[in-house]
């Protein structure tokens, strides 16, 4: 059954994203790996952010879809808590899913109710919330809890 958001159906928005996920993910400088991965982070006036991942000979520097697509949001001026959602998608037998280093970030930039939407090639996807990607997660808070102490 679909929910209705603002008009928009739900589910339609959700496949909305994939599909400029998987569009960015054309754009992706993998040289080294072959493993193409796209982003799109909707912010919550319907502008939508687009990332691929970046390699890097170096491997460190390396940038993910999901942190390309947020860091650029933020360069643009979006603020921090201001994105209702985003969609990863990948080449993947099973749904992609953020790695630790971007779960990190999407705590720190995103709401912990933004839903992840994680999708593969071939269609499927499912949808958390960042809270629920990473429970127990160190955030701004965390530190001003130690500088209490």
């Amino acid at each position: 059954m679909s929910q209705k958001k603002e008009g928009m159906v739900i589910e339609e928005l959700h496949i909305r994203l994939l599909d400029k996920a998987r569009e960015a993910m054309t754009n992706a400088y993998v040289p080294y790996s072959q493993f193409r991965v796209g982003a799109a982070l909707l912010h919550e006036s319907g502008d939508i952010y687009v990332g691929c991942n970046i390699e890097n000979a170096a491997y460190g520097p390396t940038n993910c879809a999901e942190r390309t697509a947020m860091f650029s949001a933020i360069a643009q001026g979006a603020k921090p808590g201001s994105f209702p959602a985003i969609a990863v998608i990948g080449h993947t037998s099973d749904p992609i899913a953020p790695c630790g280093v971007c779960r990190q970030v999407l705590v720190e930039l995103c709401s912990p109710e933004t839903k992840v939407i994680m999708g593969n090639t071939t269609g499927d996807y499912h949808i958390m919330t960042v809270a629920e990607l990473l429970p127990g997660a160190f955030t701004p808070a965390s530190l001003q809890k130690e500088e209490q102490q």
